[in-house]
């Protein structure tokens, strides 16, 4: 129980700190994703729950009901450093969406930490869909808030997108671009509808 309750309230400061670089980098009109912020925010999930809040696991860790192995503990940081190049090198050719679902796929591929994966993955994915979106998203429930109430579909694109990686080394997450920009939908008509708009 006590857990559970340090679970939530340690979500609500991660989604305040993703907001907050969110804002910051709209403010300032540039934005790098770094090997910091993934850590900054993964600390704020864990901050008082575990050991290595903000640190990367220290050895091997497994993923319940899925058929990937994450990579070895002594490959993580750099894996987690290509993945914000990936990001920062196709920032301006490559959609909001796109980015946000190589961000939630790759990180959890990656799964660099003891604990907190999906939860980090979540919020980093919302930051930079945020930003290179060029605007703070209105609308509830968020995305990382809809993936939550039902994973299913979650889930299924990360097996997808881990599929094409296994087979033939292949970046393809269409399945969680279809999957983020309907849930994208959701959150930004529920804001029209709040406004008083009339969905046809």
């Amino acid at each position: 129980m006590a857990r559970a309750e340090a679970e939530a309230r340690n979500g609500l400061r991660q989604y305040d700190a993703g907001v907050a670089i969110s804002q910051s980098a709209l403010e300032q009109g540039s934005f790098k994703l770094r090997l910091s912020t993934v850590l900054t925010l993964q600390r704020e999930a864990l901050a008082g729950i575990s050991l290595f809040a903000g640190n990367f696991r220290p050895g091997p860790v497994e993923i319940s009901h899925s058929k990937h192995r994450p990579p070895e503990a002594h490959l993580v940081p750099e894996l987690v450093e290509q993945m914000c190049d990936y990001v920062n090198d196709n920032w301006a050719h490559s959609t909001a969406i796109h980015l946000a679902a190589y961000v939630m796929w790759r990180l959890n591929w990656i799964h660099p930490f003891a604990d907190g994966n999906g939860r980090t993955s979540r919020i980093v994915s919302y930051v930079v869909l945020t930003v290179r979106s060029g605007f703070m998203l209105p609308g509830y429930p968020t995305i990382p808030d809809q993936i939550v109430s039902d994973r299913r579909g979650y889930f299924d694109a990360l097996d997808r997108a881990d599929a094409a990686w296994r087979n033939n080394d292949t970046v393809d997450v269409s399945a969680m671009e279809e999957l983020l920009g309907g849930m994208l939908a959701r959150q930004l008509a529920a804001f029209y509808e709040s406004a008083g708009g009339k969905m046809a």
